[in-house]
């Protein structure tokens, strides 16, 4: 049984949202600190870590129900990273990062910034038709949901460019960095990302269609992923 597919039946009684945690751990312990793929999944769990800690201090009215977007969401990504553990091809938006993930002409901040682009840009729209067929609703009802996992994206980005923009000692690196993903906006993708979310859960009776447009967002977010993570001189 695939990684993802034990982590949506729990392992072993463990809530859902415990097991993404416990499985990216393993994936932190196991990948080389300088994997491109390391460096995003570092960061994501940080911020996931520190989510899930809020929730049992009673900042979150329900951690049940506000787990289900996250997991939905989450499971995407380590279900990317099992495609490519197994010689399987992963969806196209992730398929930058895994490709470049050792490069040396690549830094870390863009690792961990292609990573968010590939998880909102994609995987966030399908993760919320994935919990609106889970709870038989329709999107407008998960909206709450969408901004809460949205203000976790925030956080990531955030945390990202704290840790990983080099310093003032490297304006060298960071002038053509900073050209480089100042083009890319959160919010913008965020706001595309809902608007993708409601069209495929007006599609989803019409498959065909369906399939084509999820295939199409998918390239589209992979190509604008591929120049982010342009080799940049060292």
């Amino acid at each position: 049984m695939a990684q993802s597919e034990q982590l949506q039946q729990g392992e072993r009684g463990t809530p859902p949202v415990d097991a993404v945690v416990s499985r990216m751990r393993v994936l932190a312990a196991e990948l080389p600190a300088r994997d491109g793929v390391a460096v995003f999944n570092r960061v994501y769990l940080s911020v996931i870590e520190d989510t899930d800690r809020q929730s049992d201090n009673g900042r979150s009215p329900d951690r049940r129900a506000a787990s289900t977007l996250d997991v939905r969401f989450a499971e995407r990504y380590l279900a990317a990273v099992d495609a490519v553990t197994e010689g399987r091809r992963p969806p196209a938006c992730w398929r930058p990062l895994f490709a470049f993930r050792r490069h040396p002409g690549v830094r870390p901040l863009q690792f961990a910034l292609a990573g968010v682009h590939a998880h909102v840009g994609h995987d966030l729209a399908l993760a919320v038709v994935d919990a609106c067929r889970a709870h038989d609703c329709e999107p407008a009802e998960l909206e709450g949901e969408f901004d809460r996992v949205a203000d976790l994206l925030t956080a990531l980005e955030e945390r990202v460019r704290e840790e990983l923009m080099p310093g003032p000692d490297l304006l060298r690196i960071a002038d053509p960095l900073t050209h480089l993903l100042g083009a890319w906006s959160l919010e913008r993708a965020r706001d595309a990302t809902w608007a993708a979310a409601r069209a495929l859960w007006v599609l989803r009776h019409l498959p065909d269609l369906a399939t084509e447009f999820t295939d199409r967002l998918d390239a589209a977010v992979g190509f604008a992923g591929r120049m982010m993570l342009t080799p940049l001189p060292a």
